[in-house]
């Protein structure tokens, strides 16, 4: 009933909108497109600011310039599309070795039940991982994915006028989340690849609200160490919170080494530690991730959680893939072996790499890097280019199984040959 209702003035104001666009000539004067279920719209992009002519409505005018972000394309879309049989998927920071057997196992269990609701608050999970990382339970928040928990920081401790500080390039959702919520976002350059936490202390301003850290970086791969971090929060205000977004945490950590743990910051109050169970976990078809805060934050950021935010069968294969700790070290001791092969043979090409504390590389190919990447694409092997990330002259690749490896490696010199192209400037 109310879809005709919806449809019924979505027609009338498409009347209304012709009866003021015909030209002189009786013709109607912008082109419309149509959309979904009957509704019309002028053509060009669908929801910028200003009025929505389909339907008479208005947007948030901080849509109408909003990137959208655009994920690496999946395997199956790139078969399609170049009618490929075989393609090797290197764009997306996936584990390509897959869950841990565990979690399959888990996976099978839980599929009868899909017809009932998720626990809402990931309980068992929930109870788990508070054993496991030593935080009481009302410490611990989880979401789909931990994109979610950057939107729910967001929306939970920032209101228009206010701004968030990070670093350029950077996670992207970190400025396209503040934009939507009508932020101001601060980005620092990086310094040789790495967070400039130095001058991003000096970026702090009275409506900075939140300050973003990847760490290691998304999309170079690099960190910020022990004495760094501690440095940094001496200079940060006790009302500006610290949202760290670890998803590489489980390759970068060592015991011992000046890589941080963030979660030992957790007694300043104003720290929040994310992770995710997409990356060494390879959970990432599930989106499952959780952050640790202070109660008084994760209290907040529930009030602007979504209700059943984490389906089923993502908590019980998190909860089954947490304490595979054999498999974990087995991903990560084969990543390293990937990570020195694709060392080796960039180094045979001339080409240059940022040295990577995740499971990924950022690999610089010079000023054809956009054309390399199409050509690999067009060979079957799928890497992410960097131009939209303000790296024009370079490409991220995920450190795949051995044969994996040498597909990319291959290819990339049969393409930079054709092309004539080599990592140099």
């Amino acid at each position: 009933m109310l879809g005709q209702v919806a449809k019924e003035k979505g027609l009338q104001e498409l009347n209304r909108v012709r009866s003021f666009s015909r030209t002189s000539s009786g013709k109607f004067g912008p082109p419309f497109a149509l959309l979904g279920d009957g509704f019309l719209s002028p053509a060009g992009p669908v929801g910028c600011a200003g009025a929505c002519w389909s339907l008479g409505l208005r947007v948030k005018p901080e849509l109408r310039d909003l990137e959208v972000y655009k994920p690496g394309k999946p395997i199956e879309e790139v078969k399609r599309e170049l009618g490929l049989k075989e393609v090797v998927k290197l764009a997306s920071n996936e584990n390509p070795f897959g869950p841990s057997p565990r979690a399959l196992e888990a996976l099978r269990e839980a599929l009868p039940n899909v017809n009932r609701y998720p626990e809402g608050g990931c309980y068992y999970l929930r109870k788990r991982l508070s054993e496991k990382l030593g935080f009481d339970e009302e410490r611990l928040i989880f979401g789909n994915g931990s994109d979610e928990l950057i939107v729910m920081a967001i929306r939970a401790f920032a209101d228009k006028g206010d701004e968030i500080l990070t670093a350029a390039p950077t996670f992207l959702i970190y400025r396209i989340a503040a934009k939507a919520e009508g932020l101001g976002v601060k980005e620092v350059p990086l310094r040789n690849y790495r967070y400039d936490l130095r001058a991003m202390a000096s970026r702090i301003g009275p409506r900075t609200r939140l300050i973003f850290i990847s760490n290691p970086n998304n999309p170079t791969g690099t960190y910020v160490s022990n004495e760094e971090v501690e440095e940094f929060l001496d200079s940060v205000p006790s009302d500006c919170l610290v949202f760290f977004d670890e998803a590489y945490f489980e390759y970068a950590y060592r015991e011992g080494g000046d890589y941080p743990d963030s979660l030992k910051y957790q007694s300043r109050g104003n720290v929040i530690t994310a992770r995710t169970f997409s990356k060494i976990h390879g959970l990432a078809g599930l989106r499952i991730g959780y952050a640790v805060s202070s109660p008084e934050v994760i209290g907040l950021m529930n009030k602007v959680r979504e209700p059943f935010n984490v389906n089923s069968l993502a908590q019980a294969a998190a909860l089954a893939a947490l304490d595979d700790e054999e498999y974990l070290a087995w991903v990560r001791e084969m990543t390293e072996a990937g990570k020195s092969q694709l060392y080796r043979g960039l180094e045979e090409l001339g080409v240059e790499y940022v040295p990577s504390a995740a499971n990924f590389l950022l690999v610089h190919l010079g000023p054809k890097a956009k054309a390399i990447c199409d050509e690999l694409l067009r060979a079957g092997i799928v890497v992410r280019y960097m131009g939209p990330w303000g790296l024009p002259k370079h490409a991220r690749v995920t450190i795949g199984r051995g044969e994996e490896n040498e597909a990319f490696l291959r290819e990339l010199g049969a393409a930079m040959r054709r092309i004539g192209a080599g990592g140099g400037s």
